[in-house]
Order: structure tokens, then sequence, then C-alpha cells
């Protein structure tokens, strides 16, 4: 997950106000649950030490949360008197979080916006193709292609003058493959697409899927469901844009993990392409090395103290080693917060791995919960 989309929390300094909230049903004891929540998080604000107008914007902001346009809920980040950001949350949190804190909170939403990559539906025939991107915002048209409209259709004679037709035919749509491919590439790279999904008539789809670039390909599937004519969608269909996703998700992070297992393990004093434990995360951070940053949301250490000045690098482990870094003022802050926030402005990917299963099998990794693929090798001092 890119976090770009956080940039304005990071443009001005905290304290920030952050709550999870979930509007709970539409109904007369949802609205009196929901009355009761906001009350409740403006009162947890209030005694951690937030000021009365920040506190005004958040209950303002958390009354227009309803469970018709946000059915499971928001987090909203408030600062200096006003709501900077509100984001839709994927999950329904399963208790409200209310913090005050020099830093927003954010891992919790990681978890529960998911970490669902963009999809590149391409619904194709055998005269062009329209594409859509479908992302934490829904789906947006990402343009489409027209080919050659004719001839198109096959005839059912075995006369010379229809055998020569049929081969134009042929032609035309091995053409129109061929420029639906070039251009499904140029939406892919615009889009920021993760994944691409290939639907509608089986001969040109294949014959598409198999013109891409090598790159392309191997982040492409094919669904037999739904079509490119108007109203041929289906839950079939979304089923399948899913899965696809699910499943595209699914090997990103078994990638990862892998990489990050054989990264970790190396030869004593030799390079390393993977760190773990909050020292080495904050010397990775502040040299701007981190590629992919790796939470594992029970992880004992995201709560660990480290200490942050006013610029995202300027994290330590202790308040001396902070104010080396030049903050005179450092300020006491969890670990997870601190790395996502030089994440953030680092242009950092950032993976959730999935909690501990119980079985014994992978619940350290990362140990203690963070870890980092790194964007070169790490020399250990």
């Amino acid at each position: 997950m890119q976090l770009s989309f956080l940039t304005p929390l990071f443009d001005r300094r905290g304290p920030w106000a952050t709550v999870y909230f979930d509007p709970a049903q539409n109904d007369e004891s949802g609205a009196k649950r929901r009355e009761l929540s906001v009350r409740e998080a403006c009162r947890t604000l209030e005694d951690e030490g937030a000021d009365a107008a920040t506190v005004r914007a958040v209950r303002e902001a958390l009354m227009d949360i309803g469970p018709a346009e946000d059915p499971s809920g928001r987090v909203v980040f408030a600062a200096g008197g006003e709501v900077v950001l509100s984001h839709r949350l994927s999950r329904p949190p399963q208790r409200q979080i209310a913090s005050w804190a020099p830093l927003p909170r954010l891992t919790p939403l990681l978890e529960l916006s998911g970490q669902d990559p963009v999809c590149l539906v391409a619904y194709i025939d055998r005269t062009g193709a329209d594409f859509e991107r479908r992302g934490a915002a829904g789906p947006q048209d990402a343009g489409q292609v027209e080919g050659r409209q004719h001839p198109v259709h096959r005839t059912a004679t075995a006369d010379w003058s229809e055998r020569h037709f049929q081969l134009k035919v042929e032609n035309t749509w091995e053409q129109n493959a061929a420029e639906i491919a070039e251009a499904l590439n140029t939406a892919y790279g615009e889009s920021g697409a993760d994944l691409v999904v290939l639907v509608g008539d089986p001969r040109e789809r294949a014959a598409v899927h198999e013109r891409l670039p090598e790159a392309v390909r191997q982040v492409t599937t094919e669904t037999e469901h739904g079509a490119r004519a108007a109203g041929s969608s289906s839950p079939a269909l979304e089923e399948a844009v899913e899965e696809a996703r699910r499943q595209h998700n699914r090997r990103h992070i078994e990638e990862a993990l892998d990489r990050f297992r054989a990264g970790r393990v190396g030869v004593p004093d030799k390079p390393t392409d993977a760190v773990e434990g909050v020292p080495a995360l904050v010397e990775a951070v502040r040299e701007h090395r981190v590629e992919t940053l790796l939470i594992r949301p029970d992880g004992a250490d995201l709560a660990r103290e480290t200490w942050i000045g006013a610029d995202p690098d300027q994290v330590a482990v202790r308040r001396t080693e902070a104010r080396t870094l030049g903050e005179s003022e450092p300020l006491p802050v969890r670990a997870d917060d601190a790395l996502l926030r030089a994440a953030a402005v680092t242009a950092a990917d950032v993976l959730i791995v999935p909690p501990s299963d119980g079985d014994g099998e992978g619940t350290d990794v990362p140990s203690g919960g963070l870890g980092a693929l790194l964007r070169w090798t790490y020399e250990p001092a």
C-alpha cells in the first residue's frame, strides 16, 4: 500500500486527534448508539488533553457520518481546530479508537482499509475495449480504444471469395488485438494498477493477452464472465474481479515474506537486504533505505516508545539520540506511527502481514511485528 493519500497529515505539526468511528445501524437504536459513541470519543480526546476547537471539529465530522454513505465507518484526523483528513474504511473497527498524540494513529487505518490492489479491468470485443480502474475510490473510467470496424464477422460459405473475405476478417481481429494490447499497456502504466483482468470475447481477450509485454502479462488474468456490451455486468463478474485482487494480494505478501526471510538470514558481518526490530528500522528510515515496511498488527514492538523531531527522518530510540539529530524538544510516540510517517514521505510501500495464526508457523515474521525490505543492502556496524 502506498501512503501518498496521507500526505496532508505530514504537512503540518500536531498534536493530532484520531478517531476510528463505526456509524452502527440505520435505525432509531443505531442513531442513539452513534450519539453515545460520538460523546465517548470526544470525552476521550478531552481527557487526553485535546483543545476545545479540535474536539468540536471532530464532533461535527462524526455526526455527519452515517451508515448509508459509510456502512463500515470512517477515520477522522484533526489538528489545530479542523479536520484535515477523513477516510472511508473497508471494514468497521471492532472497537472505537480515539487518541490525542503528537502523530496521527495510522496502523488501524491500514488494517481497516485493506490492502486491495488497484485493478485495471479491460472489457474487450473484436472492435475495441473499454478500460475501468478499480481502487479504493470505486470504479473509474480509464479510457478506451477502438480498432478497425470492418470486416469483423465471418461467413459460413466455402466459396473462394468468401474464404478470402474470412482471411481479411482474421487480419482485422489480429490488428485490433494488437491495438488493444498497446492501449492496455499504456492504460496500465497511467492508472497505477497492480493487476489486469481481461473480460469479454474469449478469442480476442486471449489474443490481447499474448500480445501484452511480459511484465504486464505476468499480472494479467482472464475471466469468462461479463462482456463489453452495456448491461453485461453480473455478480459472477464482480466476484471474479475481487478474487483476482485477493489472489494478487496473497501472492504479493508471500513474495515479500520470502524475500524478507532470505534477506535477514545472512552470514554474520555481511550485507543484508532486510532488517527487523526498532533500532535497525530507525536507522534505515533515517537513511531513506526502506523500500517496503512490514507491519504485523499483533507485534509487541508497534507500541514501543520512540522519539521524533519535526522532520520525518528525525526518529530515534532514545531522547538524547533525537537531540543529536537536531531536535531540541523531541516528542515520544509509538514506533509504528513514527515509522509510517517516515515511510509515507519517502514513498516506501507498506505491507500488513497477517497476524500469527497460533500454530507456531511464521509467528516471528517479522520479529516484534516490525520489519523492512531495503532499497539497498545494509552493512552491519
